[in-house]
């Protein structure tokens, strides 16, 4: 896979670079939506977190999105679970039945455990569709794309376009800030800094060290990118032409319906609560896992009828 700062637009020929940013912000939300629905049981939630992150993973692969820097995202997580797993056991979820073990008195459930599990697993499924969304789209084309879902909003006189850009900044300064911070920790080492090791007071002045200067850096980076803005004569409230403009695909239709389809048959699972056992349920995985292998034999003859065409 590319490498590459977490989150930072990696350009690649690939079909979901192609996409029409619209359709890959739209399926990013239903993707997300489909990520908390509840289900019948627990062992019907991890089939369908199953088929989530083998989904996941296809879009990943195919997108060649950095796996490294994705799992170097995912180390500072260990807080996360460990305090869910906490409060999960000192708060378990209703009708816990089902003891695990025994800790100094205290019963711990497998609820609770289960109930960690899927929380901890929606986080990552969570970073894992935004990074797919930020590695393959260019940040003025996510500008371009949340203006658009906006516009509706400027008959009110919302801020549409104001608003889209700072969403954009905000996402393209985030592999940066990344990258900053990897570079003062580097910094603060050589000096005699250490941020893994000693007390806890000095472990706090070692953070200490390493966010005075983030925070410097961070308002140097946006004075000097206000700076370029004015300098290139930027002005939000003036009536703007695009370059690119977005268009809408046969290719991008597609890939709309199968995210719609994928969606609504886990909205239909969690809303009908089809178990696992039930009849109805491998008929219907195994026929999105014909229309996913339909779409992409459609996607491929579309693709080499194009470069034909060119």
């Amino acid at each position: 896979m590319s490498g590459g700062p977490l989150g930072k637009y990696v350009s690649y020929p690939s079909f979901i670079h192609k996409m029409d940013p619209r359709v890959k912000l739209f399926s990013l939300v239903l993707l997300m939506v489909a990520i908390f629905f509840q289900f019948a049981s627990y062992e019907m939630t991890f089939i369908v977190s199953g088929i989530l992150l083998l989904f996941i993973v296809f879009l990943m692969i195919v997108s060649h999105v950095s796996f490294k820097s994705f799992f170097s995202s995912l180390k500072s997580m260990w807080f996360i679970v460990l305090f869910l797993f906490i409060i999960n056991c000192f708060i378990p979820p209703a009708n816990s039945t089902n003891v695990a073990f025994n800790l100094w008195g205290l019963n711990i459930y497998w609820e609770s455990i289960f109930q960690s599990i899927k929380i901890v697993l929606r986080l990552i499924f969570m970073i894992a569709l935004t990074l797919v969304l930020t590695s393959t789209t260019k940040p003025m084309d996510l500008t371009y794309a949340l203006e658009w879902y906006m516009t509706p909003f400027k008959l009110i006189g919302f801020p549409a376009h104001e608003i889209a850009m700072t969403v954009s900044i905000a996402l393209r300064f985030i592999p940066t800030l990344l990258e900053e911070t990897m570079r003062i920790m580097k910094a603060q080492e050589s000096r005699g800094v250490d941020f893994k090791h000693g007390k806890l007071s000095s472990r706090l002045r070692a953070i200490v060290s390493l966010i005075v200067p983030l925070f410097v850096s961070s308002f140097q980076r946006s004075e000097e990118l206000a700076d370029a803005m004015e300098a290139r004569g930027y002005d939000p409230k003036a009536k703007r032409t695009r370059f690119n403009k977005l268009t809408f695909h046969l290719s991008d239709l597609f890939a709309l319906l199968l995210t719609a389809i994928f969606v609504t048959g886990i909205i239909l699972i969690s809303a009908f609560k089809i178990d696992y056992m039930n009849p109805l349920f491998f008929p219907s995985f195994i026929l999105g896992v014909l229309f996913i292998i339909i779409y992409l034999l459609v996607f491929a003859s579309i693709k080499a009828n194009w470069r034909q065409k060119r």
